[in-house]
Order: structure tokens, then sequence, then C-alpha cells
């Protein structure tokens, strides 16, 4: 089946590892010029190395300045994917203000990042971001700079942001994580709201646990998934592609009279 996404500019944030890498990798696949974002240059230049075509831009997206330095002038484009995340877990009652403000570089236990729970580096590493400043933040500003440019050409547009079931579920150990994606949710409405009628559609896709291959890691301990997958009636985790998959389709003109909606990836667990 053909998405249309020939010939059109893709951004993907997050897109050095996981969910983002495949998303730029398919998008690339169907023929839309990808420029891919990620905080980590080596990753970029891995995936240059795998598919020369794309554009890559490296930029901490917990950096509001430097985001808008880096993608001010990143030209027109189309469709975007709003991939990048960061995660700290920890009980409630544990929940502190160093964990609202967790950068996304750290490696300290319980925090995982970016295209897929990774471990973190260091909460001492100054370069590092927030886990409201990128889950949240950076994406109202990466919307607003291609919804903007849109505006401004008249040109259509779809915009999809990568949420979580822990939108709609309360997760142990995940109060900062589900509270950030449950407001992705809400921004996913409000934002096909007010860029509807400019003809931009803003959807959000809402995956259980993706077997990327930290997922596969940190999955790895049968009594953890059994708790997990016991709640998802299909009785099994999410492959990175049934993710990719959506997205892209939510991109695509295949999805024409859909907006505002937070699409489960989730084997059924939201409806169990």
């Amino acid at each position: 089946m053909d998405l249309g996404l020939a010939g059109r500019r893709a951004l993907v944030t997050g897109a050095g590892k996981g969910i983002g890498r495949s998303t730029a990798l398919a998008l690339h696949a169907a023929g839309a010029r990808v420029v891919a974002v990620s905080r980590t240059q080596a990753d970029l230049d891995s995936l240059v190395h795998e598919c020369p075509g794309i554009e890559p831009v490296c930029v901490d997206l917990g950096d509001w300045e430097a985001t808008e330095r880096a993608l001010g002038g990143v030209g027109p484009v189309d469709l975007l994917v709003n991939n990048a995340a960061v995660a700290v877990l920890q009980p409630f009652l544990e929940v502190t203000k160093e964990a609202c403000d967790r950068w996304a570089g750290c490696r300290s236990p319980g925090c995982v990042a970016g295209g897929g729970p990774r471990q973190a580096r260091t909460n001492q590493d100054p370069t590092c971001h927030r886990s409201f400043d990128v889950n949240l933040r950076a994406v109202i500003q990466v919307s607003q700079i291609v919804a903007r440019g849109l505006v401004a050409r008249g040109t259509p547009g779809a915009i999809v942001h990568v949420s979580s079931q822990a939108s709609q579920r309360a997760l142990t150990n995940h109060t900062v994580y589900c509270s950030t994606k449950g407001a992705i949710d809400m921004l996913t409405k409000v934002m096909a709201l007010e860029l509807g009628p400019h003809k931009i559609r803003v959807n959000a896709v809402n995956p259980t646990v993706v077997m990327t291959p930290m997922g596969q890691v940190n999955w790895s301990d049968p009594q953890k998934a059994k708790a997990m997958l016991d709640r998802i009636p299909l009785g099994q985790f999410a492959e990175v592609e049934h993710v990719v998959d959506s997205i892209l389709f939510l991109l695509s003109d295949r999805s024409g009279m859909t907006t505002g909606s937070t699409l489960p990836v989730d084997g059924g667990f939201l409806a169990a």
C-alpha cells in the first residue's frame, strides 16, 4: 500500500536508537527526505553510514536555545515525529525534585532515556537535560517550529507524538513518566484542535513495552515480563515495526480524517 510519503520532508527526534531510528529508516525507505535528530553524535554517524540519504542534526532537546539554533533554520518540514523521551523510575513517596528535574543523560539506577530505555550516565553530567524538558517542553518547542513553518507556507502536514500506555494507566514507580505522557496525550488533542484549521493533523501512538534492543534486555527477566504480559490480552510485547507502522499510517494521507487521536499499540493493554 502506497502511503504517499515520497518526496515529503520528515523530521524525527530521538532518531539515534530504537523506535526513532527505525522510524527514520522506514520513512527514508518510503521515499521521504528525513532529518534525524539526536543528542548523540555517534548514533547519528552510524545512522548516516547505514542510510547516507538521511540528514543528521545533533542537539540536546533539553536545551531550548540550542534547539532553536539547530532547528530554527532546518527548512521546510511536512511531517514530524516527536519520539525523544526520558523516564526516571521511582516509587511515588520517594520522588524528589531531582527526579522531576533528572537529567536524561544520567546513568543512575532507575533512569531510562531516548528511543528506548537505556541506563543513565551520572546526575552530575552538565550535558544532561530534564524529564519534563524533554518529554513535554521539547515536544512543544519542536512542534511549534514545524507547525509555524507549515502555517507560513500554507501547507498541510502531520505530527505524531510517541506517547505510552503509561499515559492512561498507572504503573508502579512511574510517577513522573506517567505524568509527562499524560500531558502529551492532552497536548495532542489541544494541538489537533488549534492546528486543524490549518490542515495540520496531530496524533499520538501509545505503545506497550517495545522490544527494542534495550527493551529486550530490560524485560528479559521472565518473572518481571510475566507481570506485564498477564495484563496484555494478546500475550506479547510490541515489536518495533508495530509502532513504526502505526506512526507511518498516522503521517500518511491514509489517515487523512484522523486527528487528535491516541492510538494504542499495546496488544489490548488499555482495553483490559
